[in-house]
């Protein structure tokens, strides 16, 4: 299997699939060069101890792809990278490899979006029964696509119980909730419960320092704010793995995001703020019924609970017995489709949005970010890659 993720997250949910593969299997793992692509701190902790991945451009993946000829190409990408990276990069490659990509956390509510970028892979995977249900029930709305697989977040695998220690871990979340003083309001309840209880250490763990990308930008980045806000208490922030953070966690609060399920994993008593609402805006809607919903007010007291059990087992904690999806992939090998899955996005309709995400993977990202976005150069560019 050939691994190719373009983000943060995409990379540490790769990272985490190709380590939960049967002994045996051979695995190689890149990133491709987009704008998002993380720092070489960031590849460090999502690989966790494997031997870091190369950064490479989109020619560079492909010529990879011919020199390995993988049985499976493991796409874990944002939408717009995976459709391009199948339709045009990797396409033609023989012998044809199967393709397989999905979403690396949370994914309740289902998208059509989600399903349209990943229409032309062979296996998407998911991470729930109630995911499986909802991306289902789309695939036979709109067509397309290939099989649905299902695993347990590879980070969740083995359960084990927390060390326990004296540490409340607030779990930033890059598009929510969007205003300033939102996240002003959750500092200034972190810093209450710091002054409240100072036998504990709050800490906001950030999922990217403010120099480096993320798969999803950040207006307002916290480390950033809280300087502006002039730093009023006692909060220390810190990026890198959250297991490490998790293993020494008293408590952990989150807007929305996938550490919530880590820390359930991990039995951290756990709050997820609906202050700001519970809705798919919010991508917390999934918390719904698992009694982890709470206020800042209930923050600022210390107030952690735990997951009730019937969620848990409906939202990602299923038995494992239940994943599918590397019998899936087997039999997708084994009988190696000859045709593509059928991609949505396939027709005219939708060819100025692949070219604009074939720029993504296509023009280096400094001369998007150097302001070279005039046309001519970048066909000139293009050009010259042919």
């Amino acid at each position: 299997m050939l691994a190719v993720a373009d983000s943060d997250s995409y990379l540490k949910w790769a990272a985490c699939l190709l380590a939960d593969l049967p002994a045996g299997c051979e695995t190689e793992l890149v990133v491709v060069r987009t704008p998002i692509a993380p720092s070489a701190e960031q590849i460090a902790a999502a690989v966790s101890g494997r031997e870091a991945p190369p950064v490479l451009s989109a020619r560079s993946v492909r010529r990879a792809a011919e020199r390995m000829r993988p049985d499976v190409i493991l796409v874990a990408c944002t939408g717009p990278v995976v459709d391009v990276l199948v339709a045009e990069v990797l396409a033609g490659l023989r012998p044809r490899p199967v393709f397989v990509s999905g979403l690396p956390g949370i994914s309740v509510p289902a998208t059509e979006k989600a399903w349209l970028f990943r229409s032309g892979c062979d296996l998407f995977v998911v991470h729930s029964e109630r995911e499986v249900e909802e991306f289902s029930e789309i695939a036979r709305r709109l067509g397309g696509g290939g099989a649905l697989g299902l695993a347990r977040l590879p980070f969740l695998r083995f359960e084990a119980a927390a060390r326990g220690g004296n540490r409340v871990v607030f779990a930033t979340q890059a598009k929510v909730p969007r205003e300033r003083g939102q996240r002003e309001a959750i500092l200034l309840a972190l810093a209450g419960l710091a002054r409240q209880r100072p036998d504990l250490d709050v800490v906001v763990k950030l999922r990217a320092l403010e120099d480096e990308r993320q798969t999803h930008n950040e207006r307002h980045h916290y480390q950033r704010l809280w300087r502006e806000m002039g730093e009023p208490g006692r909060l220390a922030f810190a990026a890198g793995p959250m297991h490490e953070q998790l293993s020494q966690a008293a408590g952990f609060v989150t807007v929305s995001s996938t550490a919530a399920l880590e820390a359930i994993a991990l039995d951290v008593p756990s709050l997820v703020l609906s202050d700001f609402g519970v809705s798919a805006e919010m991508i917390n809607l999934v918390f719904e019924g698992s009694d982890l919903l709470g206020t800042l007010d209930e923050l600022a007291a210390g107030d952690f609970r735990t997951a009730s059990a019937a969620w848990c087992a409906a939202n990602y904690f299923h038995p494992v017995e239940r994943d599918d999806w590397a019998g899936l992939l087997t039999g997708l090998v084994i009988s190696r489709p000859r045709v593509s899955a059928k991609s949505l996005l396939d027709g005219p309709e939708h060819a100025a949005a692949r070219r604009r995400a074939r720029l993504r993977v296509e023009v280096p990202p400094t001369m998007l970010r150097a302001g070279y976005k005039a046309k001519r150069r970048v066909r000139r560019y293009l050009r010259a890659l042919t």
